[in-house]
């Protein structure tokens, strides 16, 4: 069986242990006690840098934290070396849990709980570093791993890791650059989303007056004072109930039922995983609420939002924003989620866990401009909400394609 072949590739595939491949270089028992706040000529590799991607890549831009200089005596890594965390708290750290050295501006040192590789003239560093982020090498590392208080994986079996590559440097020159034009691309896309979140930041801030009555941002049309208004003035606070489960004629009907679960990480929502029927809500405190309510999730995790696109009904986690039309917008009331969180948050109260009521909620107060500037405001913040969401999906539909071909090129 042969992996995803490309144009002019060689179909010449070998598969040896993976300590046929390389050589080992030797990694020191180097702690955070060995660490420097002044700047040196050497860095080091720990097995936690590489866990919470402080290193992923391993050039002049990385993270990695200095060490005296008396450790250039110890083996130094070079370009193309590729370093494996052997340890971690479950199996799957050991997946994906490997960097590689793509730029030499200090001497490197492999430190504690690291297994450093350096690839003979067999095999690109950068192909192994892509082998290591497979479902493949991840099943192996759950099969071949032990566990006493940690995951760990020892050098000797993962030199046993049987590695299927091409025998010709330059097919394996051109998996990787596809690679690596893939992942620039999904890093490009991340940098792009990025700054489009802190311009929605920087709007969220100019455009809402919160603790003054005229914003610092506002349409030219607008000159009007913002007016302070209770969230019970201006909107119904409503919340939920949950139906006997035990009463299987409760359940499984036409009316959508959310739990805090599914909010919080889409602006809509429209289909809820659970459904109650007509006698199930007529025999609980869950209600029907309108389309346009403002889901907000008042308990274990006070302040998550997401607007009704078809009506529905909550559990009792909720104390959910019915706004009055004339008073108060959607979708800017959802735009305000943060400052809403906060007072969520601050007015809390309980022993077991933090919750708000809907009395308390309603007290929040919040300036206020005339419906018709919430609509231009709301109008401006969905627009660039869209291409958020646009921006999100095409970095997923990336890394779905990178998935697919580590999948696919790597067996």
């Amino acid at each position: 069986m042969f992996p995803t072949q490309f144009t002019g590739a060689s179909f010449t595939w070998e598969r040896k242990k993976l300590g046929i491949l390389i050589t080992r270089v030797k990694s020191y028992p180097l702690s955070r006690s060995v660490e420097v706040k002044k700047e040196t000529d050497v860095k080091y590799v720990h097995y936690g840098d590489i866990h919470t991607n402080i290193a992923d890549e391993i050039d002049k831009n990385n993270n990695l934290p200095f060490i005296n200089e008396i450790y250039k005596e110890y083996d130094e890594l070079k370009l193309d070396d590729v370093i494996v965390a052997d340890a971690s708290e479950d199996y799957k750290g050991i997946a994906d849990a490997a960097v590689i050295i793509s730029n030499l501006p200090y001497t490197i040192i492999a430190g504690l709980h690291t297994i450093a590789l350096r690839p003979t003239s067999l095999i690109k560093g950068y192909f192994l570093y892509h082998i290591f982020k497979t479902e493949n090498f991840k099943r192996f590392g759950y099969k071949i791993g032990t566990s006493l208080k940690v995951f760990g994986i020892s050098y000797n079996n993962l030199a046993k890791y049987k590695v299927y590559y091409p025998q010709e440097i330059e097919e394996q020159e051109k998996i990787i650059g596809i690679l690596s034009n893939l992942t620039n691309s999904i890093n490009l896309h991340e940098d792009y989303l990025q700054l489009l979140y802190d311009f929605r930041s920087f709007l969220l801030q100019k455009m809402f007056s919160i603790n003054d009555t005229f914003p610092n941002l506002r349409f030219k049309q607008f000159n009007d004072k913002w007016k302070y208004k209770k969230l019970g003035e201006i909107a119904d606070i409503i919340s939920g109930g949950t139906p006997d489960t035990t009463k299987h004629d409760y359940w499984n009907g036409s009316i959508n039922w959310y739990t805090p679960a599914e909010v919080g990480n889409k602006i809509f929502v429209s289909d809820s995983q659970r459904k109650i029927t007509n006698i199930g809500l007529e025999n609980s405190s869950a209600k029907i609420l309108p389309v346009g309510t403002v889901l907000f999730t008042s308990r274990a995790g006070i302040g998550k939002t997401a607007i009704l696109k078809e009506k529905g009904s909550t559990n009792q986690g909720f104390q959910s924003i019915v706004p009055k039309q004339k008073f108060l917008d959607s979708y800017f009331i959802f735009s305000m989620s943060s400052i809403l969180k906060k007072y969520g948050e601050s007015h809390g109260a309980g022993s077991t866990f933090l919750e708000i009521s809907g009395k308390e909620l309603a007290k929040a107060k919040i300036s206020l401009p005339s419906i018709t500037e919430q609509k231009h405001i709301s109008k401006a913040l969905f627009k660039l909400d869209t291409i958020i969401t646009l921006q999100k999906q095409k970095i997923d539909n990336l890394k779905k394609l990178k998935k697919f071909l580590l999948q696919n090129i790597f067996i």
